[in-house]
Parts: structure tokens; sequence; C-alpha cells
């Protein structure tokens, strides 16, 4: 899509450099001050290593989009359904419908701040690195049996097929999904909390009925659950930094759509001089 900049506070349309002007935010290879990574970095990183370098390391800034609006109200509504819970010390309806009354939403001080991925987010220092990792989740929950915390997303959607435990994680994005509860497991563990390997996605997804809209939308609610795995991310993440303390440029992934239309728009403004 084309993309106008604007000032985030009055909406005017502002000059595009396509170059953050927030310093702060661009790694300088083997710099010894502090520096935090997303989740979703770490995503973009698996997602194509050229596109991550020039964010990281060059500053770059890609094409803004329309935030998930819907999506941000559901997960906003869940969030008060769980925290009603949470002062209630009593499971979900969506839990005890799943024969997992046992879980409840987990009490902690920082739950807030946890949830917050803008300026919270669980944080935890890589080793003895100068890069804090962080990563904002929509919930945890608490297995109150094993006395193990168990990492909580929620994802709105539409599809017409039923969403089951069998198919959910087939087709695109679902690798994503995945590295997400993965993660969030990883940062919790390294903060010294007792994880579950089980996780939960909560799949809210929209039905498409024959008698219209009439100012309502309605959603089938389902469990899936998920095995999450760490054992992979301190390699993932070591790579990164690696990739990060480079002055070489990396390859872009052959699937990379940002990558393939740059190298398009860069090859027809050389050819004609513009």
């Amino acid at each position: 899509m084309i993309s106008l900049k604007r000032n985030g506070k009055t909406g005017e349309l502002v000059e595009a450099t396509g170059i953050t002007s927030q310093k702060w935010r661009i790694y300088q290879p083997y710099q010894k001050k502090d520096f935090t990574l997303s989740r979703s970095r770490y995503d973009a990183f698996k997602t194509c290593q050229r596109c991550f370098y020039l964010k990281t390391n060059r500053g770059f800034m890609e094409p803004s989009t329309p935030g998930w609006t819907l999506n941000t109200l559901t997960d906003t509504l869940l969030k008060k359904e769980f925290d009603i819970c949470r002062s209630k010390k009593q499971s979900h309806r969506i839990l005890i419908k799943n024969g997992l009354d046992h879980i409840i939403p987990f009490q902690h001080e920082d739950i807030d701040k946890w949830r917050n991925s803008i300026s919270g987010g669980l944080k935890h220092r890589f080793k003895k690195t100068n890069i804090i990792l962080q990563g904002g989740l929509d919930d945890v929950w608490f297995n109150t049996k094993t006395e193990e915390l168990i990492v909580a997303d929620y994802k709105s959607q539409q599809k017409n097929e039923k969403v089951t435990q069998e198919t959910y994680f087939n087709g695109a994005y679902k690798d994503g999904y995945k590295r997400q509860l993965d993660f969030y497991a990883y940062l919790l563990k390294s903060m010294g909390f007792k994880v579950s390997s089980d996780a939960y996605f909560y799949i809210c997804n929209a039905k498409e009925v024959d008698e219209g809209f009439h100012g309502k939308m309605l959603f089938d609610e389902v469990l899936i659950h998920y095995q999450v795995k760490t054992d992979y991310l301190e390699e993932d993440i070591q790579e990164m930094i690696n990739v990060m303390n480079s002055n070489e440029i990396p390859e872009s992934h052959k699937s990379c759509e940002n990558c393939a239309y740059a190298r398009q728009r860069s090859g027809i403004e050389f050819a004609e001089g513009l």
C-alpha cells in the first residue's frame, strides 16, 4: 500500500525521510550501551535479515500501515474479562469449558506492565551482553496443580473453516505465532519463573451469518493448545547479535516483498536517471 507520513498528534502531512529521527533506536556494531530488542524485532530477523539489519543498524523505516483496531478491541475486552477472574481468583469460562478449571489468571504486581508492549513488557538481559530482550504478552495464567505459569495469546480472525486443534497451525503466519509464545516463555523462564510447556491461543473467529450484520458481530471462541519450545532461541538470538555486530548488510530473503520492491524501483530509477 502507498502510505503518507503524518504528524502523530495533529495528523498533518510531514516529510517522509525513510530514516528514524530517534538515533537511540539505531544500533552501532559492538556498542557498549544497552540496546532493547523486542519480540517483533526478533520476528523481523527470522523473516528477512536484510530488512532487520537496515532497520536496526541503519534506522530505515518501512511504510506504516493502519492499526488493527478491531483486533486490539477484542484483546482489550478479553483482558477485562480475565482481570475480573483474576481479582476473584477464579477460572475463566473458556477454561472451564475445556476442562481446565484448575487454571486461573496469574496475579502479579507487574501484570499490567508485562502486557504493555510499548512502555513495558517482559524484559531480560541476554546473558552478559548489552542486549535487553523485551516482549509484551496478552496474558499469563497459573496452573494451580503444578504451580507453573502458562503463556496465553489472543487471536482475532475471520475464516469460514471451523477452527480446530488439528488444523489451526496449518498455513501461513503460524510459525510466527509459535515463535511468539516460545519467546514469551523464554523471557519468563529467564526472569526466574517456573513456566509450563503448555501454552494456549484463545481464538476469536468471526462468523459469517446469513441474516446479515444488524449492528453486531458474532464469534466462535476456541482454545488451541501449543507446546512451547525454547531450546533453539539462544542460538537464534546469538546469531541475531552477530548480524548486528557486522558491518556487512545480509542477503535478503528470496521471498521478501519489501526487498523485491526496492530492487525493482531502484533498477528503474537508475536506468532512467531519476
